[in-house]
């Protein structure tokens, strides 16, 4: 009886913690849903999504395009190339894939809880809750178009290249040989250099080679049109950018500006996240 009762006891720090983490995550995910922050400028704001409007239509008109003449006479120029540079970009295409973003910053959002439920300090726990911000929302802005494309490919069922053309459709089909519009490789390439790029603005450069050197991975091993990558570009851009504007109306890791912009808060120092990980492991 007394071992039993033992157990019982032991288990009750053990559910309390669980109890805790759950409230944490329940907490920042309702923070997602608070009600908006009316813009300091309006004009501004509205000048600025008109011209993100402007943008999607003239990247669409370029998408139309490019299907009717650059879609066929790319894919047999990268039919024409030498067999190692196609090896190249195949084992280069992979790493295109949202999984190398989306599961490292999940696994991060769930291990900033865990410390979260063991910050001593009220300052500790801001610290964490704003890198809690910022994964959560590298996480969405790459995941929700990531999701958008796997879903609207299957819909429109273009045919990946082959020697049907560029013209042939089986719609509503979940076969991946009919998955080819637009490109999920391209559009979390996309979505993680505006994700990644919006919390740290010296990368930008880096993470635009990354992104154009997936889509253009894509059609080099020709597992899609060029008009497919685009649309992928368009998707992954354009979605991120809602994301963040999400975030922005609600004072989450980003603001919007007198200008209609959207800007990143300032975050916490390396200094400071460095001594929040020393109480930590203190604890």
């Amino acid at each position: 009886m007394s071992v039993a009762g033992g157990s019982e006891e032991a288990s009750h720090p053990l559910e309390r913690w669980a109890r805790h983490f759950v409230s944490i995550l329940g907490t920042w995910i309702r923070a997602l849903a608070r009600p908006a922050r009316i813009p300091a400028s309006t004009v501004a704001f509205l000048a600025e999504r008109q011209r993100l409007r402007v943008g999607a239509v003239a990247t669409v008109l370029v998408v139309i395009v490019a299907m009717g003449w650059v879609d066929a006479v790319a894919i047999r120029a990268a039919g024409q190339l030498p067999s190692w540079l196609n090896e190249t970009y195949n084992e280069i295409t992979d790493y295109g894939r949202s999984s190398w973003f989306l599961w490292p910053s999940g696994i991060l959002i769930l291990a900033t809880a865990a410390a979260t439920t063991m910050a001593a300090t009220r300052t500790s726990q801001l610290v964490l809750a704003t890198i809690a911000v910022r994964l959560g929302f590298i996480f969405l802005a790459i995941g929700i178009p990531g999701l958008f494309v796997t879903i609207v490919k299957r819909w429109i069922g273009r045919v990946r290249p082959s020697e049907f053309g560029p013209f042939a459709y089986h719609p509503f089909s979940w076969d991946a040989a009919f998955a080819s519009l637009p490109s999920g490789h391209s559009a979390a390439a996309f979505s993680a250099l505006v994700a990644l790029g919006s919390i740290f603005p010296r990368t930008r450069p880096v993470l635009w080679i990354y992104a154009i050197t997936i889509a253009m991975s894509r059609v080099i091993i020709a597992a899609h049109y060029p008009s497919d990558v685009i649309a992928g570009a368009l998707v992954g851009a354009f979605g991120a950018v809602l994301v963040r504007e999400w975030f922005a109306v609600r004072r989450l890791g980003f603001y919007l500006g007198r200008d209609g912009k959207t800007h990143a808060m300032p975050g916490p120092s390396l200094k400071r996240i460095k001594k929040v990980a020393r109480a930590l492991v203190a604890q």
